[in-house]
């Protein structure tokens, strides 16, 4: 149990809900749920988050490519860095696009995933609009960047399209060919990746118990 000492004044009160926030905060990629032995994610909000990066993302391109205001793509490939660093290090429940995900489906029935691949594919989410968001930067000032920031940009909106359009998590599909060569380690049993359609499982044969 954690004490948490609170101050009889306004300030004291708004640390102290502060305090008591950050401790029911769940660090975790993905939650569990009752009769599912491994974390899950919800497919239904994940798609609805990759569909507003890559609406925000066409406005980010439109504006860069075509009006040539390159800010733009600064503004908004920070907004995606910091959403997945929330998502990836805290949890993905309070990353923006995922809280608004979440307000868009609330209506329809939850379709659980395995969290693990999706885990993956956010670090190569986070990796990609990182180094977007790095050379745009330079972009400003520096023209000759122009053709790789675009297809760094390209490469961007087809993952998140792809996606959205046809729930394939390139990230995930990713995940298990790297498996597959031995690039990463095992999950442990029970912790698989499940992709929709099965479409990123192995065989439980090839998963391994933690050492």
């Amino acid at each position: 149990m954690t004490c948490i000492i609170c101050f009889d004044n306004a300030q004291g009160i708004m640390l102290c809900n502060f305090a008591e926030s950050f401790n029911l905060m769940k660090f975790s990629f993905g939650e569990q749920i009752d009769g599912i032995s491994y974390k899950v994610l919800d497919e239904r909000i994940m798609r609805a988050s990759a569909g507003l990066m890559f609406v925000f993302g066409l406005m980010a391109s439109f504006n860069g490519f075509i009006l040539h205001r390159f800010e733009m793509i600064t503004y908004i490939m920070g907004g995606f860095v910091l959403n997945f660093i929330i998502g990836l290090f805290i949890n993905p429940a309070y990353a923006p696009t995922v809280v608004i995900g979440r307000m868009l489906v609330q209506h329809q029935t939850p379709f659980y995933i395995g969290a693990i691949q999706k885990k993956f594919a956010w670090a190569l989410g986070f990796t990609v609009s990182s180094t977007i968001f790095t050379l745009s930067l330079f972009l400003q000032s520096d023209p000759s960047l122009f053709n790789v920031v675009c297809m760094l940009c390209v490469l961007c909106l087809t993952m998140l399209f792809l996606e959205t359009a046809f729930a394939i998590c390139t990230g995930c599909e990713l995940y298990k060919v790297a498996l597959s060569m031995k690039l990463l380690k095992q999950p442990a049993v029970g912790e698989e990746p499940l992709c929709m359609g099965g479409s990123c499982s192995i065989d439980d044969n090839d998963a391994k118990k933690d050492s």
